[in-house]
């Protein structure tokens, strides 16, 4: 299949992944310059397809500069964990690397990975390689290639589950790049010699023209954000049994303030497949990205962009025609959250699974909540497993019952047991990162987030609404990694301490939210919003959701 873009001037991303040598650039002797903080500007680029993104402290940019200092370089380590799985021992292993290494901190991601930041150069090699030490990996968790494959967290809600478990794990062994830069580069392997040329047989040269995302949803809840994956498969069960997956694709949610060109899109359903076409189907839609995504724009390279320059009956024409027959038709399925249940939950196989509320997934010390050192205490004494949750959330997995009473003592004495004061406003929301380490943050989410949701619990309160379940999510800047567009309440960063106020998007997120206002600084949020939660407790129907709402009355259209 020719290249749509071979007769077009390719991107500088493009030529760069070409030349890199299959991911090696030259990286080896980056790391070991001393002189500088940083990695030159095309070894960053390829850094990222081993799992890091080199930042810097924003905070302390002004006042080095004045000390004619460079910025403080510093990496992010993300963490590959097909469903966000890991056991004690690796969680263990996980909390000494970010104690001794990184900021003291973990972050669990949107997309069920572990994240580490404050990571100087120095340690980046010894950090990539502690972690490799517990069986996990860094590879292929950032960059132009399949990511980290989403699931249901917790496998053992039924045999289903279990099952839809399995096939992520392999997705996300099936796609990762064949390229031995990794472990030569990272764990000291010796290159392999050979008289053969070295070959990516999927990604070819140049990968892929963007990154691209996996994940399989099982209703009723879709709690990974199925419409959001380059690539979705939803669960289809019958009698009790998996019979299959409704395929999805051309889902996306970042953007370009002040480029209309570029727009966040939901995934499309367009066939139904059995579990034995699970990977020829995945294979061939990679394939089709791979063959015709933009090269040229990156801005535009995700395969939504594809799907929408070119229609989505010409992309399931491609994808029948590489497979050699035509797809069934979707099944009948119903999403109804895409939230986590939080508290005790027994699974099929009699172990006990904790849903454990970690506010924007930062896992660290505080005064008179001490999660880390309770995940830390119960990881020395659990024989389960964790598991990260698309919400930022921690479940605590496969808690034999004579364990059970010794794991929630631990989490009563560090003050980190489930808040039942907790508002559902603040059990359902998730924030990125953003500043002070991402450089493409305009203003504040995480750490600015749990301090407005205190203020509109206040209203929250005021109007009975203590419980209703509204999902608020906030990004400091309009690429999408918070998910804030599928936010009932959605803000993106536009500057320090404003932000855009989206409203509407479905609660289960088959529906996008809408700009409703500009520029808003904290007090012109809360004065907005008032009055349309005021009516919300005063003119919902029963059983509507606040997204719902906002349309049903034409607050947003």
């Amino acid at each position: 299949m020719a290249n749509s873009t071979q007769n077009e001037k390719l991107s500088s991303d493009e030529l760069l992944k070409e030349e890199s040598n299959y991911l090696r650039g030259t990286l080896e002797s980056s790391l070991k310059n001393d002189i500088t903080g940083s990695l030159p500007f095309e070894d960053m680029k390829i850094l990222k397809f081993h799992g890091s993104y080199q930042q810097h402290d924003r905070d302390l940019e002004k006042e080095r500069r004045k000390q004619k200092l460079e910025p403080l370089y510093q990496f992010m380590i993300r963490v590959r964990a097909a469903g966000g799985v890991a056991t004690p021992a690796q969680w263990l292993a996980l909390d000494k690397i970010s104690t001794d290494f990184a900021d003291g901190t973990l972050k669990l991601t949107t997309r069920q990975s572990f994240q580490f930041h404050g990571i100087f150069k120095k340690n980046l090699k010894t950090s990539i390689q502690a972690i490799n030490a517990s069986l996990l990996s860094t590879i292929a968790t950032c960059g132009d290639v399949n990511r980290n494959v989403m699931c249901n967290p917790n496998p053992f809600k039924s045999a289903v589950a279990e099952e839809a478990y399995d096939y992520a794990a392999q997705l996300s062994e099936y796609f990762l790049p064949k390229s031995n830069a990794y472990y030569e580069i990272w764990l000291d392997k010796e290159k392999v010699k050979t008289t053969q040329e070295e070959v990516e047989p999927l990604y070819k040269k140049r990968y892929l023209p963007r990154k691209f995302k996996i994940g399989i949803a099982i209703p009723p809840n879709n709690d990974i954000d199925i419409y959001a994956s380059d690539l979705g498969f939803t669960v289809i069960e019958e009698d009790g049994k998996l019979v299959g997956f409704n395929v999805s694709v051309g889902g996306g949610m970042g953007a370009t303030f002040g480029d209309e060109s570029t727009y966040p899109r939901l995934a499309d359903y367009i066939g139904f497949i059995t579990p034995e076409e699970l990977i020829p189907v995945a294979e061939k839609v990679i394939e089709i990205q791979r063959d015709f995504g933009n090269r040229v724009d990156r801005k535009h390279a995700r395969i939504k962009y594809t799907i929408a320059h070119r229609g989505i009956d010409w992309f399931v024409d491609e994808l029948q025609k590489r497979l050699g027959y035509t797809l069934a038709p979707n099944k009948p399925f119903i999403f109804t959250t895409n939230g986590d249940l939080y508290g005790w939950l027994k699974g099929i196989n009699n172990r006990w699974f904790y849903t454990l509320f970690v506010e924007n997934g930062r896992v660290r010390d505080a005064e008179n909540y001490t999660l880390k050192t309770a995940l830390r205490e119960i990881a020395q004494v659990h024989t389960g497993d964790f598991r990260l949750t698309g919400n930022q959330n921690l479940i605590i997995g496969n808690v034999k019952e004579e364990d059970k009473a010794e794991i929630e003592a631990i989490l009563i004495k560090h003050g980190v047991i489930n808040d039942t004061s907790h508002t559902g406003l603040r059990r359902n929301a998730i924030a990125c990162v953003a500043l002070n380490t991402c450089g493409l943050a305009f203003a504040e989410a995480e750490r600015y987030l749990p301090s407005l949701i205190t203020k509109l619990d206040v209203i929250i309160r005021k109007y009975g609404l203590d419980e209703e379940a509204i999902t608020i999510r906030m990004t400091g800047c309009p690429n999408g990694c918070g998910r804030s567009r599928l936010g009932e309440i959605g803000f993106i960063g536009k500057s320090p301490g404003r932000y855009n106020l989206y409203l509407g998007a479905s609660h289960n997120g088959d529906r996008l939210n809408t700009l409703y206002l500009e520029q808003l600084d904290e007090a012109q949020i809360l004065k907005e919003l008032e009055p349309i939660i005021k009516s919300y407790a005063e003119e919902r129907k029963e059983g509507e959701t606040f997204g719902d709402f906002v349309h049903r009355k034409e607050i947003v259209q």
